[in-house]
């Protein structure tokens, strides 16, 4: 009788409603004290910024969501870069609104808050309990880190809701339910009202206050550091994977930022003349060159872009040098060219002349006479497919959907930061190019800062001429392997 009895009181406990009141009792709240981020007046004079161009207009800037790599894995989030540089928030799924008032806008963060130690949530939910994902900040706590109010992401279903088509301008391509929720009011994105949100943010973007310009310093730093790093492992004989090399950096960009800011193109001997070679397949050979792209993205998503093409041997052979140099010379034409108020259009034309008559010194162009420019026959581009460079900042390729108007009339201004990356590709299978030339691939790539009175080499740590390439490599072997250290 009273194993019965204590059967049937098993019976009456539900295993699983005990185990759920089970979880919720007995956490402590784990406090974190909030202090305002040190780059967020500078958030609010962006979103000032932002205001001033769409008076009386609700303006909709979502970060996106975690993406899918394969089934239920995600990649790492990286936040949308308008959003971030609205607001500094690095978390998914938040959408930053702009409500229009009588002087401008009223900013409210949309974003998905911790639901604290006592919900389900907080131990059943895989994608978003803090015991699976770690604690998440209270709207609270963002709020005042960022310098700007903060409500829950539920709420925002309805005020969109309340929302007309007329007077609402959307950051398109982040957040599919509300691209889908405001349709297009013009016959393309570019055309619509949207796409005038996004090519004003493009245009604000341009010019990096101080905060940013520290940010790109630190991750070119960092950058210079990876190369180092490179530069210990290459072997003057023998060989090495591209994907060594690969991993070696990323480890780098890994422990002192965010991670890459792009895909790593480290392409030895006729890979780099693939201009976007990044499945990094191949491996070293001795006398070959290595054409390394890449770039440490910081901890707030500003990103380096640099270019080294190195000898693995340690010494450029004549021709590879000769190659170099024409090279190098065009790079440097192009940063001499900068300054505030100059053409975009001219600091390309000042690389492309160089590259062109180095072309014709290779034999490769024919000789121009009676003031015809080496560049007017577009011959030349056979062997240098894409530009001079690109804007660079919160995205490699920064401020792309202002870049076809600033190429096409714009001039530089202080404050912009930018690439100059020329370079030559001799397939290796081109039949107009001398034998000795066929499978050689060079570019160098800096960052500039352009200043009041010309520019500023963010990368001018890293070696550029041959002769301090070749000596920066020997110094760098001679320091042996290391394990990259937070700065």
């Amino acid at each position: 009788m009273t194993e019965r009895l204590s059967g049937e009181r098993r019976q009456e406990t539900d295993p699983e409603q005990d185990f759920q009141d089970f979880m919720r009792t007995g956490w402590s709240p784990v406090e974190r004290p909030a202090e305002r981020l040190q780059q967020a007046p500078f958030h609010a004079e962006r979103r000032r910024a932002v205001s001033e161009s769409f008076p009386g207009e609700t303006l909709v800037v979502p970060t996106g969501q975690e993406l899918v790599r394969a089934n239920d894995t995600h990649h790492r989030f990286r936040a949308g870069s308008d959003f971030a540089w609205l607001t500094g928030d690095l978390a998914p799924e938040g959408v930053l609104v702009l409500h229009p008032n009588a002087t401008g806008h009223d900013a409210v963060l949309y974003r998905r808050p911790s639901k604290g130690v006592e919900s389900e949530e907080y131990f059943a939910s895989p994608r978003y309990g803090e015991l699976w994902i770690g604690r998440k900040e209270t709207l609270a706590e963002t709020s005042t880190a960022l310098g700007v109010e903060c409500r829950d992401l539920e709420e925002l279903d309805r005020v969109l809701d309340g929302l007309t088509r007329e007077r609402v301008r959307v950051l398109r391509g982040r957040e599919p339910r509300i691209d889908a929720r405001f349709a297009l009011d013009g016959p393309s994105e570019r055309e619509s009202s949207d796409g005038r949100l996004a090519w004003t943010l493009a245009h604000l973007r341009l010019r990096k206050d101080p905060w940013e310009l520290e940010q790109l310093q630190e991750a070119v730093d960092a950058t210079v550091r990876g190369f180092e790093d490179v530069a210990r492992i290459l072997p003057a004989t023998g060989t090495v994977p591209e994907r060594l090399i690969e991993g070696v950096f990323g480890t780098r960009a890994r422990v002192e930022g965010n991670g890459v800011g792009y895909s790593s193109t480290v392409a030895a001997g006729a890979n780099a003349t693939t201009l976007h070679w990044t499945a990094n397949t191949g491996r070293t050979a001795q006398g070959d060159l290595i054409l390394m792209d890449m770039g440490v993205e910081g901890r707030n998503l500003y990103t380096a872009d640099i270019t080294r093409t190195l000898p693995t041997s340690g010494s450029f052979t004549p021709v590879q040098r000769e190659v170099y140099d024409i090279v190098l010379a065009a790079q440097q034409a192009g940063m001499e060219a900068i300054k505030p108020e100059v053409k975009v259009r001219a600091i390309r034309r000042a690389c492309m002349e160089v590259l062109a008559e180095g072309l014709q010194d290779l034999g490769l162009l024919p000789r121009t006479t009676g003031g015809v420019a080496a560049t007017d026959s577009l011959r030349y581009r056979r062997w240098t497919l894409h530009g001079f460079g690109h804007m660079l900042g919160i995205d490699v390729h920064d401020c792309d959907a202002s870049w076809p108007s600033l190429f096409q009339s714009g001039a530089v201004e202080e404050g912009h930061v930018l690439t100059v990356e020329p370079g030559l590709y001799f397939q290796a299978n081109d039949e107009l190019v001398p034998k000795e030339l066929r499978g050689i691939g060079i570019r160098i790539e800096d960052d500039l800062h352009v200043t009041a009175d010309g520019c500023r080499n963010l990368s001018e740590a890293l070696p550029r001429t041959a002769i301090e390439v070749e000596n920066w490599l020997a110094a760098q072997r001679e320091a042996g392997p290391r394990l990259p250290a937070e700065h």
